[in-house]
């Protein structure tokens, strides 16, 4: 368990939750993205029908930095059984791969928000594109600025967001955020084949990121998290390719559609982003 209690029914630091998602196999081939274990993420959980996710397998040199992540990670929860940074956890890597990744984790531990940080670098960078997915979108002020900012200097910048709920209060807060992005010209996009829960960016076609962190508060300031950053052209085509593909299963939320949606929905949006640090 990761920060457990040792007051039974009493965790004072359960607001701070391991959200990383890694599995390393012979320090040789790693995966780093959105999956989780359950069900749900092989649409077998019939509230939510098809699950879509982005995961990553990664081999060379980038997979012994998410190795020593994991035993990081161990180590603080399990002092007793600690791993040893032996060679068989960090074999020689022998290859030719030429893609460059930077595996970057975050957390309430580092003074630093690595990786909305190296969000925000990306979008300020952005020179024709910007493409997000993500389940919730909470940003704070900075993000949010910053994707004004590259729509309104030209930029194509879309976002993707599910079309239905797993958490209705997460939901509302979502909306709350998306009004001065559509009038800046932000473009939306709802997923509605079944839940979105891809957590990537791409820029430009050039640049990515896929990993676990949202675009929310909860990940930026609370959670701990690790993404990959890939700085490739292929490998983001790839991926721009793929947020097309799933284009084609959305339905755009334009400004006027927004503008007309029931009042009951403004006055819950209006409470949830009250809520918003914490959700």
């Amino acid at each position: 368990a990761f920060f457990p209690s040792r007051i039974r029914y009493l965790n004072l630091r359960v607001n701070y939750r391991n959200h990383r998602k890694l599995a390393i196999i012979d320090g040789i081939y790693g995966y780093i993205g959105g999956l989780n274990v359950g069900d749900e993420y092989m649409g077998l959980n019939p509230r939510f029908g098809f699950w879509r996710d982005t995961h990553l397998r990664i081999s060379g040199s980038a997979v012994l930095e998410m190795q020593r992540q994991f035993m990081l990670d161990w180590n603080l929860s399990y002092r007793a059984r600690a791993i040893e940074e032996e060679p068989r956890y960090f074999p020689q890597y022998v290859g030719s791969g030429q893609v460059g990744v930077q595996v970057v984790a975050s957390g309430p531990d580092q003074e630093l928000e690595q990786i909305k940080n190296g969000y925000i670098k990306m979008i300020h960078a952005a020179k024709s594109t910007v493409s997000i997915q993500t389940p919730y979108f909470i940003p704070d002020e900075s993000l949010l600025n910053a994707m004004r900012m590259a729509a309104l200097s030209g930029v194509d910048v879309r976002i993707m967001i599910p079309s239905r709920p797993d958490h209705k209060m997460v939901y509302w807060a979502t909306y709350s955020y998306l009004s001065d992005l559509l009038k800046a010209g932000v473009k939306c996009y709802l997923y509605e084949k079944g839940f979105l829960h891809a957590k990537s960016v791409i820029v430009d076609g050039k640049i990515a990121s896929v990993g676990t962190a949202n675009i929310d508060i909860r990940s930026f300031k609370l959670n701990f998290e690790v993404n990959a950053f890939l700085f490739d052209s292929a490998t983001a085509e790839r991926l721009e390719r793929i947020f097309e593909e799933d284009m084609m299963e959305c339905a755009e939320l334009t400004l006027g559609r927004y503008k007309a949606r029931p009042v009951r929905m403004k006055i819950l949006e209006s409470f949830a982003r009250l809520l918003s640090p914490i959700l």
